[in-house]
């Protein structure tokens, strides 16, 4: 098995591509061992001394690695861990989980279905290919408000991302956006 490794805008995160499907739909960010407690493949990451978080894309997993850890001493952890894990021939995730699926509903209003519309299908594809995800949360008073998941979250470039990219993108498109934030919660 050959695991690919790519550089994220994140100097913390690393993205790894193991040539296999990670995630079916969606995608599941795990911020500690004990959110793990559904994901085989995320309590073997953890087992890695310095991983911080961890993030599951369709084809990839983003690992995001403590402040006081170096990358020469976490990544071969982390290779080996994720090898060791597919052959092993266990799910990435046992039974139901949380994950972040922007799903559209049959409540949202114009607006929102724009929105989630436009962050689907320009928004995410580009953040998958940094190793994260943005995902809706909610749209009140021209706010729109944002998960940053994997990759983007904590990343130096996210709120030029956020302002500069997405909010110009969705006013240009619905006049009714007029900022856009980001909440890591």
């Amino acid at each position: 098995m050959f695991i690919q490794t790519e550089d994220t805008p994140n100097p913390s995160t690393l993205k790894f591509i193991p040539g296999k499907t990670v995630m079916e739909t969606g995608t599941v960010q795990f911020a500690s061992i004990d959110d793990a407690s559904s994901s085989p493949l995320a309590r073997r990451l953890f087992a890695v001394d310095g991983i911080a978080q961890i993030f599951f894309g369709m084809d990839f997993v983003s690992v995001t690695k403590s402040e006081n850890h170096d990358w020469f001493t976490i990544k071969p952890g982390v290779l080996a861990a994720i090898m060791e894990h597919y052959a092993s021939g266990m799910p990435v995730i046992e039974g139901d989980h949380n994950q972040d699926a922007d799903d559209n509903n049959e409540d949202d209003d114009d607006v929102v279905t724009q929105i989630k519309h436009l962050l689907d299908t320009r928004v995410r594809p580009a953040v998958a290919m940094d190793g994260g995800d943005i995902v809706f949360k909610s749209f009140e008073n021209g706010v729109v408000t944002l998960y940053m998941r994997g990759a983007c979250q904590g990343c130096p470039s996210s709120t030029a991302t956020l302002k500069m990219g997405i909010e110009n993108m969705l006013r240009h498109y619905i006049p009714d956006v007029q900022e856009v934030c980001a909440d890591n919660g």
